[in-house]
């Protein structure tokens, strides 16, 4: 159900940015020097907001993957934020604090996931409230990884992953308010361009991927920022255990 949908998250910043090299600081940084303190930066950050958006070929054809991500997360696995599925797949809001997870999937979500009648009930049973539980429900389980800016910033500075070839860097311009440094380059045969802060400290604040079948952009913000701390109220929220018993019932 939910959480099915959810673990397969694509966080592929790692994709993105180059293996890290110790750069000296410089008045005019080269396009692999900005590349190497943005992934630096990034790496060491206790919090972001990251927004993905995936129009590559095929997302609208498949529900298991999210279309468009919107979610801030910090070093504790704490977390808040929307994920949207393609070919109408529906939308889940997203709140962890500590260990306690609630997810909110709307209407189209749970059709999507439950095709026919066991879809149309949990719909009804849900609507417009939260499944709330742990991270040791075998349901829930996969948010913790998701929400874990952690894990993210460990694959980010892995060096698995291969690294931009030929990284070229561009004319000043401006991304999301920020004057920025387009550092361009290929990863896997794929055009990739990193919008990188021209002012130190140097931020990555966007970075997109386009060739004939991929088509990912991805923006940073909120560097350090305090993620939300709200949390829904019991009203609004069903506990885990409820949604595992109506499974078994319908």
């Amino acid at each position: 159900m939910a959480a099915r949908a959810l673990i397969p998250v694509a966080l592929g910043a790692a994709l993105l940015l180059a293996p890290t090299v110790p750069a000296a600081a410089a008045e005019d940084p080269t396009a692999q020097e900005l590349a190497d303190e943005a992934e630096r930066n990034l790496r060491e950050a206790d919090s972001v907001r990251l927004r993905l958006t995936d129009r590559s070929e095929g997302t609208e054809t498949g529900t298991t993957q999210p279309t468009s991500m919107d979610l801030a997360l910090d070093r504790s696995g704490n977390c808040a934020g929307t994920m949207e599925m393609g070919a109408d797949g529906g939308s889940v809001e997203i709140v962890k604090r500590g260990d306690e997870v609630w997810l909110k999937p709307d209407t189209a979500f749970w059709k999507a996931q439950a095709p026919g009648d066991e879809g149309e009930a949990m719909a009804e049973l849900f609507d417009g409230r939260y499944i709330h539980g742990s991270t040791d429900d075998a349901l829930l389980k996969g948010m913790a990884d998701t929400c874990d800016l952690r894990n993210f910033q460990r694959d980010t500075g892995s060096g698995s992953s291969p690294g931009i070839t030929s990284l070229k860097k561009g004319e000043e311009t401006t991304r999301g308010g920020a004057d920025v440094f387009p550092l361009t380059g290929e990863v896997d045969g794929a055009r990739t361009t990193l919008y990188v802060t021209a002012d130190s400290p140097h931020l990555l604040v966007e970075a997109t991927q386009r060739d004939e079948d991929t088509n990912v952009r991805l923006r940073f913000s909120d560097y350090d920022e305090p993620v939300p701390s709200r949390t829904p109220s019991p009203d609004d929220s069903v506990d885990v255990d409820r949604l595992q018993e109506e499974l078994q019932s319908i």
